[in-house]
């Protein structure tokens, strides 16, 4: 094993953590496309068994069958046609069959999830801290994508999340575990009384539960002192790129316009996780 030693090299590791996370950003594409998809099914099988119906037959879907193949003219997808970033440039993206434009999405997934693992490893290096990093990248890319297209975060991402950050910081590998254990608390505590003041005080849903859990999630891996700076950059994000958003969509500013408050979540989360702690000693000293 001793032989392999130089591959937890501070001028190797990162690399492989790149290559590596380019093909887990591979993956995310499917997660953020099919995973949506496969909620629908199971609602619409839980609706008509209540219905006392037969469930709709449909052909299998999970996030391994069927293979990946274009939306417009269901050529599958080769080998050579789905290596991360490269394929995309190569065929200057377009389906190699019918030339149907591919999103921009899928390239960006992969370059966010590559760069996240590359700095994780390069920044925390062949640690627990880092291996939690690249995890907590990795989901957030999905439930931003997924929140943003959607409007949904599924639960099959965000509790599984709370798990993981609880678990990496059993070794205290950014917290203690106490201050973990709070933070996954607080964190759902704290939307959800945003969410119930809000309610009663106008009367509409600002925020759903799956804000709540991701929050929570958050918490788990940052623990409680740093979920006031999380809410404050979350809040602060979703002002700017809300008011982007609207505009873009609208033209002008609507107060009716849904925000979807997943993604700034995800994104104050990562600046947090890697610069949290020098922004909150910046700015205790000029207290």
């Amino acid at each position: 094993m001793a032989s392999f030693g130089w591959l937890a090299q501070p001028a190797v590791l990162p690399w492989l953590a790149l290559l590596f996370g380019l093909c887990i950003g591979s993956f995310l594409n499917v997660v953020i496309y099919r995973l949506p998809k496969m909620m629908e099914r199971e609602w619409r099988a839980e609706c008509a068994a209540l219905a006392g119906e037969a469930p709709p037959q449909e052909p299998p879907l999970n996030l391994v069958t069927p293979r990946s193949r274009c939306p417009a003219c269901s050529q599958p997808i080769g080998a050579l046609e789905n290596i991360p970033l490269l394929s995309w440039i190569a065929l200057r993206g377009k389906c190699s069959r019918c030339g149907a434009r591919i999103s921009a999405r899928y390239p960006l997934v992969e370059l966010l999830a590559g760069v996240g693992a590359a700095y994780s490893f390069w920044r925390f290096g062949p640690t627990l801290a880092a291996t939690g990093a690249a995890l907590l990248v990795w989901f957030t890319i999905a439930l931003a994508f997924i929140d943003q297209e959607t409007g949904l975060l599924p639960d099959d991402l965000t509790l599984p999340l709370v798990w993981i950050g609880l678990l990496v910081n059993l070794g205290g590998a950014f917290v203690p575990l106490g201050e973990a254990l709070i933070g996954a608390v607080a964190g759902y505590l704290a939307l959800w009384l945003v969410y119930w003041a809000y309610k009663l005080a106008t009367g509409k849903e600002g925020m759903g539960y799956g804000d709540f859990k991701m929050n929570a999630a958050v918490g788990a891996f940052l623990g409680w002192k740093m979920l006031p700076l999380v809410i404050l950059l979350s809040s602060l994000v979703g002002l700017v790129f809300g008011a982007v958003q609207m505009f873009a969509a609208r033209g002008r500013f609507d107060a009716g316009f849904r925000f979807h408050f997943g993604p700034y979540i995800a994104i104050a989360a990562l600046i947090a996780l890697y610069w949290g702690a020098p922004i909150l000693h910046w700015y205790v000293e000029r207290l």
